[in-house]
């Protein structure tokens, strides 16, 4: 692969134990440590918090979502602008997803045939046609650093013939969106892991698309409603076929045992709504779980919502006060959003200085017992670490 690529990775420690990683990829316009959560900014923004917000939170890379910034504003206002990271004014890393996944959330509106999907559009019941080359077409005037191939994404819990169908033709798409790609130099086209709750798919899926000449991949079609058992079996069989010396990103996946699950299991990159939109429904992460803000046994709460947390929200804020204004006032969905973003950088950290300092087993197994104090483990959380040798305590 030439020097010049617009992605560089290289893999900086490894667990003993398990798959974990921690790695940095260099693009155009920033470094990412991995693994790495990224908050989704589907309009160019993250609901309640500003870009340069973001940076001082320290996140190096947001997404952006292809269908909605196709319809609005627009490949045309992009490419006057420069692309997205002037138009919002971002200056770190920028991945946009392909438009693939609105065929399974606006399945409704969508008729999908060879050519690509027909959508009607939810705002004035216009017709489009959302190709492969249109996809890429639309990403390369948003100007993301990683751009996603458009795939052919169905619902988790389709079974038959559908999900070969849906497979075989995301590869034939991967070919098409790399021959329509216009900024080969600039932005490196990640293509999706398909084959739904089949081994035998998935593993024909990976295996031709590690076959293409590309600098990174994503494992598509899970978190969509399947079993925890059949979801992390998925993400270990892709992520033991999937190069090591590339990035593999896990669409979709937020929850922070999850996360600490997957880093396990191989797995560099996650994104997710889930922070974001928890906070509008007045809910703030902690390490066991949620804290619903609305209920009343907060209204007289002195303390932050998290004693242990830095962020600005947890020095300046305590309880009661965002329980007074939750899901009323927009600041608290400001606040609530900075504390979750917070606490998803900083679980992210832990687990890249717990696998640098060879602890990464130890940290897995203290964070679980913390989230379950009686030991009561989830069968699939005990078995996918078993499966990279972790025992919990």
């Amino acid at each position: 692969m030439p020097e010049d690529r617009p992605l560089k990775f290289k893999v900086r420690a490894e667990c003993s134990t398990s798959k974990a990683r921690v790695g940095r990829m260099q693009v155009l316009h920033h470094h990412v440590d991995t693994p790495v959560f990224m908050p989704v900014g589907t309009q160019g923004t993250l609901k309640g918090l500003l870009p340069q917000q973001l940076e001082e939170l320290d996140c190096q890379i947001i997404l952006g979502n292809t269908y909605h910034l196709g319809n609005r504003p627009g490949p045309e206002i992009l490419d006057k602008a420069g692309g997205l990271h002037n138009f919002m004014n971002w200056k770190r890393a920028l991945l946009t997803d392909s438009g693939g996944f609105q065929m399974v959330s606006l399945l409704k509106l969508a008729e999908i045939t060879e050519d690509g999907v027909k959508f009607r559009s939810p705002f004035d019941s216009s017709e489009c046609m959302l190709t492969p080359e249109r996809s890429i077409e639309i990403q390369n005037s948003i100007g993301a650093d990683i751009i996603m191939q458009l795939d052919d994404v169905v619902h988790t819990l389709t079974t038959g013939p559908r999900v070969e169908e849906a497979m075989q033709r995301t590869t034939r798409w991967l070919d098409r969106c790399l021959s329509a790609h216009g900024k080969p130099h600039e932005q490196s086209i990640f293509p999706i892991v398909q084959g739904g709750l089949d081994p035998v798919l998935r593993t024909k899926s990976a295996k031709q698309l590690t076959q293409r000449e590309v600098n990174g991949y994503a494992i598509g079609g899970l978190s969509g409603g399947e079993s925890k058992d059949e979801f992390w079996r998925m993400v270990h069989l892709s992520t033991d076929i999937l190069p090591k010396d590339k990035p593999r990103y896990l669409m979709g996946v937020g929850f922070a045992l999850d996360l600490i699950v997957c880093s396990a299991l191989g797995v560099d990159m996650y994104d997710c709504v889930f922070p974001s939109r928890t906070a509008r429904f007045g809910c703030a992460l902690v390490q066991t779980g949620q804290l619903n803000l609305k209920q009343g046994q907060y209204s007289t709460d002195l303390r932050p919502i998290d004693e242990t947390c830095t962020c600005s929200t947890c020095k300046t804020y305590n309880r009661s006060y965002i329980h007074q204004i939750v899901t009323v006032e927009t600041v608290a969905c400001h606040l609530l959003t900075v504390h979750n973003i917070a606490f998803q950088m900083r679980l992210m950290r832990e687990i890249r200085q717990s696998i640098e300092n060879q602890k990464f087993p130890e940290y897995v197994q203290n964070y679980t017992l913390k989230v379950f104090p009686d030991k009561n483990y989830p069968r699939w959380i005990v078995d996918a670490l078993k499966a990279v040798s972790i025992e919990l305590l």
